[in-house]
C-alpha cells in the first residue's frame, strides 16, 4: 500500500514532491514532482513499516513526556522560590 508516511520516510516532502489520491483500487500517486525517481510500492511499504516501528517504539516516551514536563515545571517553581527567599534575605539585611 502506498502511504504518505512511507514516502516521507524515504525523504520526500508531501507538500512538494507528490500527491496521493484514493481510487477504486486504493491509494495511488496522482502527481510526482520530485527530481528523484519515484520509488516502487514495495520500497514505500518497507519505509512505511520502518516508520511505524520507530513510532511504536517511542510510545512510552510519548506517554511520559507530559509527566516529565510537570516535573520540570515543579523544579522551576522550587528554584524560583529558593531564589526569592535568598534575595528577600539579602534585602532584609540592608540597613
Amino acid at each position: 500500500m502506498i502511504t504518505s508516511q512511507g514516502l516521507i520516510k524515504l525523504g520526500f516532502d508531501s507538500d512538494l514532491d507528490f500527491r496521493l489520491e484514493q481510487g477504486d483500487s486504493g491509494v495511488f500517486i496522482s502527481k510526482w514532482n520530485s527530481d528523484k525517481p519515484q520509488p516502487s510500492e514495495a520500497e514505500i511499504e518497507t519505509a512505511d513499516t520502518l516508520a511505524q516501528t520507530e513510532y511504536d517504539s517511542q510510545a512510552y516516551a510519548r506517554s511520559r513526556k507530559q509527566e516529565y514536563d510537570k516535573l520540570n515545571q515543579w523544579e522551576m517553581q522550587f528554584d524560583d522560590q529558593q531564589r526569592w527567599h535568598f534575595n528577600l534575605g539579602r534585602f532584609n539585611q540592608r540597613d
